[in-house]
């Protein structure tokens, strides 16, 4: 925690581009991959993920990934804590991420030494300092350029951040109020929320999958047992999702609709997770305590724009919502 916030703190401002910069993108099952090729023509796919991990102004390869594109790795001292880096691959022109804005450790990306099914991840750490465009229904990705000005048609929301006691940004993790049941309801802003339906869960929910996967949003354990005492005629599934395996698995509850920046969506599956997961764990990184997080199966109404100076996000409905009262 205590990195994260030297890290964010210590980032340097840039400029936006003057025009847009579409990013090479894989969408998949609800789910955005940028794809970026690099020089000499190899490949990476990077989940991007507004609630995934990550330090200021960097993104992250797994360590095979950085083996496979034979980067020279070294190390940066972050809050006195020795990390594994390495500078960006060359990209191909045309075919390339937006650099990272500098940081403690200049334009380095991270080294993940972890086991993972992608290259690695645009995460919380590279995302902030921007404006960036997640157009679902279009299935793109944008960096917004510097004339950037919001849709007439969106309607806005304002996001909250963990800040120091300059104000600065001390994680780019955002939170976003949802209604439900006519009740505001904190919760993390998580384009990388996954599910992992069972086959009951899937029968119930039609989450739409590849290979198994795709979007979800999260409910801690005990507004899920709020929901339920409230409103015993929504639909639950036992045992609906197994991402953490079988003898793990969690319950789905079915939310007639959402309320999100003036709009209604639904109906919306949320996927139980223990409440130590939000209320203690990604509470201690945000502003505000959340209940859990909203991700694709909500956000998939919309195009999407968060504007991580300006704190605010913008949706506009393409498809299956309408504006509330």
């Amino acid at each position: 925690m205590l990195l994260a916030a030297a890290l964010f703190a210590s980032a340097a401002s840039a400029a936006a581009p003057a025009g847009g910069v579409v990013v090479p993108t894989l969408y998949q099952a609800g789910h955005f991959y940028a794809v970026p090729r690099t020089a000499d023509g190899q490949s990476l796919k990077l989940l991007v993920d507004t609630g995934g991990g990550g330090s200021g102004g960097m993104y992250w390869l797994t360590q095979a990934a950085a083996t496979r594109l034979q980067l020279k790795t070294g190390t940066c001292k972050l809050g006195g804590e020795p990390v594994a880096v390495a500078q960006p691959p060359a990209y191909k022109s045309g075919r390339g991420l937006p650099p990272p804005l500098p940081g403690p450790c200049g334009t380095a990306l991270m080294i993940n030494g972890g086991s993972y099914d992608v290259d690695g991840q645009l995460g919380a750490g590279y995302l902030p300092g921007r404006v960036w465009t997640f157009d679902y229904p279009a299935r793109r990705l944008t960096l917004e350029g510097a004339g950037w000005h919001p849709d007439p048609a969106s309607h806005s929301t304002a996001l909250g951040f963990q800040r120091n006691a300059k104000g600065e940004l001390a994680s780019g993790f955002a939170r976003i109020t949802l209604r439900v049941d006519g009740q505001p309801l904190d919760m993390l802003l998580d384009t990388g929320a996954t599910a992992h339906p069972t086959a009951a869960g899937e029968k119930a929910s039609g989450t739409p999958t590849v290979g198994g996967y795709g979007v979800a949003s999260y409910i801690t354990t005990s507004m899920l047992e709020h929901w339920r005492r409230a409103h015993p005629d929504w639909r639950v599934v036992d045992k609906g999702d197994d991402l953490f395996g079988a003898q793990r698995a969690t319950r789905l509850i079915e939310v007639p609709r959402v309320g999100v920046a003036g709009w209604s969506a639904g109906p919306v599956w949320f996927t139980e997770r223990p409440d130590h997961a939000f209320h203690v764990f990604m509470s201690s990184m945000m502003d505000k305590p959340v209940e859990g997080a909203v991700g694709g199966n909500v956000l998939g109404h919309f195009t999407m724009t968060i504007d991580y100076p300006g704190a605010k996000a913008y949706f506009r409905c393409v498809t299956g919502c309408t504006a509330s009262p």
